[in-house]
């Protein structure tokens, strides 16, 4: 597939809401199907979040603790085994290794992504 197969309009792309947000908990995830973490990312004034993410190959624990990252916070909740993901945290894909996104420096937490 190439870049222009999937074209979308602004406007599409206003429809998503990027934000940034701490990692302030990390959990293992032994029930996920592909090795995970659980994680609680604080938002600021848009509250705390929880996501599953399969960053285990790039990350521990210890480095995820208080790492700024940028997700989409309107997509609907997401039930991945018995945990309830509340947004989706993005990142570079190469292989199986998945390589966050964040701002070069320290940013408010719930600060938009435009």
């Amino acid at each position: 597939m190439n870049s222009t197969d999937n074209i979308i309009t602004f406007e599409d792309f206003s429809k998503v809401d990027l934000r940034v947000g701490t990692i302030i908990e990390v959990k293992d995830f032994p029930e996920a199907r592909n090795p995970s973490y659980q994680l609680i990312i604080d938002f600021g004034d848009l509250g705390i979040r929880k996501s599953s993410a399969q960053i285990t190959a790039l990350y521990s624990k210890e480095t995820l603790l208080n790492r700024q990252v940028i997700a989409v916070i309107n997509f609907p909740k997401k039930q991945i085994a018995k945990f309830m993901s509340e947004c989706l945290v993005l990142g570079a894909v190469e292989g199986s290794k998945v390589m966050l996104l964040n701002p070069e420096q320290p940013v408010k937490n719930g600060s938009q992504v435009s």
